[in-house]
């Protein structure tokens, strides 16, 4: 989607208006609302994705399963949906809430600012991806013990892997209530 639009958000996670994904990364890119997910298999192996080289943010790095923006008026579980069956061909009806207040900013070296409120979602799925290769490099799945060992894994990914503890199963599920107000949609 060329004309496809992020939430904006303030402090407080309140949706402030919206911005063309297009153009809302750069060096003072604004606060916006997003999110991360790990596809567990039933070896309770995580699902990783390489970005595609093309990607305008962290090009070729190593990432969780899927990332993406929830468009305006969208609720974030219909969004994670979305994306893995656009990214990867991955249909889910499960999505798993397990870190509703993540937040990071990461600085690529060109400069370029990722800044998210990007809740973490979790869904079980087994079974062979069929990547789209306008956003996904690569893919291979990992035992969660293994993660930390891998080189050049995105910044959002480190920063998630020091909250999501024990093996991936036994995560948690989340409070909905502790969502930014943008995302209890």
């Amino acid at each position: 989607m060329d004309d496809e639009r992020v939430v904006l958000v303030d402090e407080g996670g309140r949706a402030i208006g919206t911005e063309a994904k297009a153009t809302v990364h750069h060096a003072a890119t604004p606060l916006h609302l997003a999110f991360s997910s790990y596809v567990v298999d039933t070896a309770g192996r995580v699902l990783l994705t390489r970005r595609a080289l093309e990607k305008p943010t962290w090009p070729g790095v190593w990432t969780n399963s899927c990332c993406g923006h929830p468009l305006p008026g969208e609720p974030l579980a219909d969004a994670v949906r979305r994306r893995l069956a656009d990214e990867l061909g991955i249909v889910v009806d499960a999505v798993q809430l397990v870190l509703p207040e993540f937040r990071y900013r990461a600085e690529m070296p060109t400069g370029v600012v990722e800044n998210e409120l990007c809740p973490v979602y979790r869904v079980f799925w087994t079974g062979d991806p069929t990547p789209n290769p306008a956003e996904v490099a690569d893919l291979r799945w990992a035992a969660w013990e293994e993660l930390r060992d891998l080189p050049d894994l995105s910044p959002w990914c480190l920063l998630q892997l020091d909250q999501l503890n024990g093996q991936p199963a036994d995560w948690p599920l989340a409070d909905p209530s502790l969502l930014p107000p943008a995302a209890q949609v």
